[in-house]
């Protein structure tokens, strides 16, 4: 960074973690486990009626994305990130007056995620990566992960405090007010880039350079990423959001559950931030591989074990394995596809994570109510993640990274890393 616009940096960065932090994933995606059998309960629903509500989630954010960061990249992302954030907060207390009918439920949800889109994880890491060059894997994991984190772990234990003593409809009253308090930060210290400031080595701004979403889609690396890493974030979160009733199903208290969550959680912040400084340092996708591989551990323990030394050990790994993936997911999209068209084509990308995370715990719900298990859909998870291992390794180093684009060509600075106009 430039020493000029470093306080301003600083404030940024602490906005992006506290927007992070009161986004919808922890609002929404880190909650729904814990008020999924009481809803159920109260409205005579099974559990896939309500789980439900991620897939239309995932089917919105997954048309949204993309236009949003279109939306961004050309208007910038201050204000469309403060009108998601109040709008998110508003669509959760409308959720505590859901009536009992599905389609009221759904609509309700419909505004959770339209705004919480908006404000989601990967359109904040637009602001992030505009303004951090050198150090951009240790400020998206920072950002990203302790924001993710730090919600994911206080939300659950918020739900489930609230819904011992007040119910459901109190909780989400509770995490809705919650989720405003990022409000504030988002409109004072959230500012878009100037046109230098991620780069002061390069008379090409890096913020100019890079594809465009078409010219990514036509690289063999676009579509590897696609399936091995996002598809991947996607049924990890998936697999989040149902820690605790597979735990509760054998067995285990919900105290227990929800203890197995935060570790979850906790590992999955600490984990973004290591794994942010190892890219800064290697750069290379195959250094995701092992931690893969601890997510599919962490979920075959999780589904196959009850002691409780076992289950905490399922989340660490669990966590590692989250951790890595959202970390790689921002990191790569940026090295490899540069920073002018980076809200769009990281849209493209969280779309699909938002199609999966949404449409994966419906599918395990389904498969629960029909054969009262959790294993099939565990099992599935983890073959999904054994190929996103094989995909990972075929993709190429960002430093050998070059393609030729209609009208330029497009090459990766050995010094940066960012894409630059030849």
């Amino acid at each position: 960074m430039p020493s000029a616009p470093s306080y301003q940096a600083a404030k940024v960065a602490i906005a992006a973690t506290i927007a992070n932090t009161l986004c919808m994933t922890a609002a929404i995606s880190a909650t729904i486990g814990v008020f999924l059998v009481p809803i159920a309960q109260d409205f005579g629903w099974p559990r896939a009626g309500v789980s439900g509500v991620l897939g239309l989630i995932s089917v919105i954010s997954a048309i949204s994305y993309p236009l949003i960061g279109r939306a961004m990249d050309r208007f910038g992302a201050r204000w469309l990130l403060l009108a998601g954030n109040l709008g998110l907060a508003v669509g959760i207390l409308l959720v505590s007056r859901a009536d009992g009918t599905m389609l009221d439920f759904y609509w309700r949800f419909a505004v959770v995620g339209l705004f919480g889109t908006m404000a989601a994880t990967g359109m904040v890491s637009k602001v992030v990566s505009n303004w951090f060059d050198a150090r951009r894997g240790l400020m998206l994991g920072i950002t990203a992960g302790v924001g993710n984190g730090l919600g994911a772990t206080i939300m659950p234990i918020v739900a489930g405090v609230v819904l011992s003593s007040h119910g459901w409809r109190m909780g989400y009253v509770v995490i809705g007010l919650i989720v405003a308090l990022a409000a504030p930060f988002i409109a004072l210290w959230m500012r878009d880039a100037p046109p230098a400031a991620a780069s002061d080595s390069h008379a090409i701004s890096p913020l100019a350079s890079g594809m465009s979403l078409g010219q990514a889609a036509r690289t063999g690396t676009f579509w590897l990423m696609l399936v091995a890493v996002a598809a991947g974030a996607g049924g990890m979160t998936a697999m989040f959001t149902h820690v605790v009733p597979i735990l509760m199903g054998h067995g285990v208290s919900l105290a227990q559950a929800t203890g197995v969550v935060v570790v979850f959680a906790l590992v999955t912040a600490g984990w973004q931030v290591v794994t942010g400084g190892l890219l800064d340092r290697f750069r290379t996708p195959r250094l995701i591989l092992p931690m893969y591989a601890s997510a599919m551990a962490g979920m075959l323990i999780l589904q196959f074990s009850t002691g409780s030394l076992a289950i905490i050990t399922a989340g660490a790994l669990l966590g590692i394995g989250m951790g890595a993936e959202y970390a790689a997911l921002s990191y790569f999209v940026s090295r490899y596809f540069g920073l002018r068209h980076f809200g769009t084509i990281v849209g493209a990308f969280y779309a699909v994570v938002a199609f999966i995370q949404g449409v994966a715990p419906m599918l395990m719900d389904m498969s629960f109510d029909r054969s009262g298990s959790y294993v099939v859909a565990t099992l599935a998870i983890v073959g999904a993640l054994a190929l996103g291992m094989a995909l990972l390794a075929l993709l190429p180093h960002p430093d050998r990274f070059a393609v030729s684009a209609p009208g330029a060509r497009l090459a990766t600075d050995r010094a940066t890393g960012d894409l630059v106009l030849a």
